[in-house]
């Protein structure tokens, strides 16, 4: 494990340098104050709002867990907050991980996920789980791809309607992934190296988009099926929630029934399909 560990610090270190930002644990009131305007700043409209609340980040990082800011310089640009999981001290949650569009395109939550693996690699902690939006490409991309992150279960509505910018009065259907800190494709991935998936051409499509760009419904038969998620579901739901509404059904509907059949994720296509075989297939390959 220490040459994981080591490894992962090398990995983290790079991440942290190609994004231009150091990445630590926050614990004063001061800066975790600073820390909840920002992540407010990102998915409420009313930033003076708060988003977790300075109490409550206080008390977990007393506690122990994970609280932890990207800096430019002085200036905080992103953040991430986890706690124990059950078991306890085994397994991590990672509730958040924000960045503020002063740094988009920097990479800044790689380096920030890079930076938590290393923190509960030292601390004995082997996986890490968190919940995304299954419709939205780009984070499909960056937790199956760029992490190596493995969904394991489809949470309809989880969280109940959240009512912010970024999820408007959808239901709040997640993705629950696990990333196992120590497996091959996961070194791989945290070293630059993403899990490549392609779309098989033979394989059947599940579900697709039409020519107007909504769901399509195929066929759930094969052995290697591909379920396409819209172009960019947060512009839809501005522009048309209606269907917004309709992709969200249509993608739990599908995903429900293929993992209910005991289908599993392969990884997702850059071009916006999830991959999902039968079998016992390593994941990655």
């Amino acid at each position: 494990m220490s040459r994981v560990i080591a490894a992962a610090l090398e990995a983290a270190g790079s991440a942290a340098r190609a994004a231009r930002v150091l990445v630590r644990p926050v614990s004063s009131l001061a800066e975790l104050t600073t820390l909840d305007r920002t992540l407010a700043g990102i998915w409420q409209e009313d930033t003076s709002a708060p988003q977790l609340g300075t109490e409550l980040l206080r008390a977990l990082a007393k506690s122990g867990n994970y609280v932890a800011g990207a800096f430019d310089g002085g200036t905080l640009v992103g953040a991430a907050v986890a706690f124990f999981a059950a078991p306890g001290e085994r397994e991590l949650h990672s509730h958040i991980t924000g960045v503020s569009a002063a740094a988009a395109g920097r990479s800044v939550g790689f380096a920030l996920k890079q930076h938590q693996r290393v923190w509960a690699l030292q601390r004995g902690i082997s996986t890490i789980s968190w919940t995304f939006d299954p419709l939205v490409a780009r984070n499909a991309y960056f937790n199956l791809a760029k992490l190596g992150a493995m969904p394991a279960e489809y949470l309809p509505n989880f969280y109940g309607p959240m009512h912010d910018r970024i999820n408007g009065d959808d239901d709040s259907d997640r993705l629950l992934v696990r990333w196992d800190l120590a497996a091959p494709a996961v070194v791989s991935a945290s070293a630059g190296k993403p899990v490549r998936c392609v779309r098989p051409p033979t394989a059947t499509v599940a579900l697709r988009r039409s020519g107007t760009g909504g769901p399509m419904p195929g066929s759930f038969r094969g052995q290697t099926l591909v379920v396409a998620v819209p172009e960019d579901v947060e512009a839809l739901r501005r522009r048309a929630p209606g269907a917004a509404k309709d992709w969200r059904v249509a993608m739990r509907e599908t995903l429900s029934t293929l993992l209910a059949d005991r289908l599993r994720f392969a990884g997702f296509d850059r071009d916006g399909w999830y991959v999902l075989t039968r079998g016992t297939g390593e994941y990655g390959r």
